[in-house]
C-alpha cells in the first residue's frame, strides 16, 4: 500500500504535524479519507494537543513544493508518541528495568518486551481515561496501541 504524508491541522487551520501513514492491507482502498482519519487517530495517540482541543483538529493529503510525499520538517513535541517516540521510550525504559536488575546480560529481549507492555499499558490507560472511563471498553484502547506499536 502506498505510504501518503497527511497534514493534521488545529482549529485554526495551522499545521501542527505532518504523518506519514500508510493503510493495513495492500487490498485496502486508497481512499483519502481513510487516510485522514489513521492520521486524526495518531495525532490522539501522540497527545499532539491537549484533550479538550482533540475534536478541533482536521486533516488533510499533504501538498508539497516538492510533490505529495515531500518531507515537511517539522517538530514534535518530546512527549509526542509517534512510532519514533514510542520506539525511543520503550528503549529508555528497557535500559533502566536492565540497569535496575543489576545489568544482567542476554535478557535484552526480555528487557524490550517488559518495558514495551508498560510502555502501551500505560498510554492505552489514559486513552481509556480520556474516553471518559467507558465500560467493557478497556482492552480496546490496548489491542490498538498493539496494532500501532508493530506497524
Amino acid at each position: 500500500m502506498a505510504e501518503r504524508l497527511i497534514d493534521v491541522l488545529d482549529g485554526s487551520g495551522t499545521v501542527i504535524h505532518t504523518y506519514p501513514v500508510t493503510l493495513g492491507h495492500a487490498d485496502d482502498p486508497a481512499d483519502d479519507a481513510r487516510y485522514e482519519a489513521k492520521a486524526l487517530e495518531a495525532a490522539a495517540h501522540g497527545r499532539l494537543v491537549p484533550d479538550a482541543e482533540l475534536p478541533s483538529l482536521s486533516a488533510r493529503v499533504h501538498v508539497g513544493r516538492g510533490g505529495q510525499l515531500a518531507s515537511y520538517g517539522d517538530d514534535l513535541d518530546s512527549r509526542s508518541e509517534t512510532r519514533q517516540a514510542l520506539e525511543q521510550g520503550i528503549r529508555e525504559r528497557a535500559y533502566l528495568l536492565w540497569e535496575q536488575e543489576g545489568c544482567q546480560e542476554g535478557r535484552a529481549d526480555d528487557y524490550w518486551q517488559r518495558a514495551a507492555h508498560q510502555q502501551l499499558s500505560e498510554r492505552a490507560y489514559v486513552l481509556w481515561q480520556q474516553e471518559g472511563n467507558p465500560e467493557g471498553r478497556a482492552d480496546e484502547n490496548w489491542h490498538r496501541l498493539r496494532e500501532f506499536g508493530a506497524q
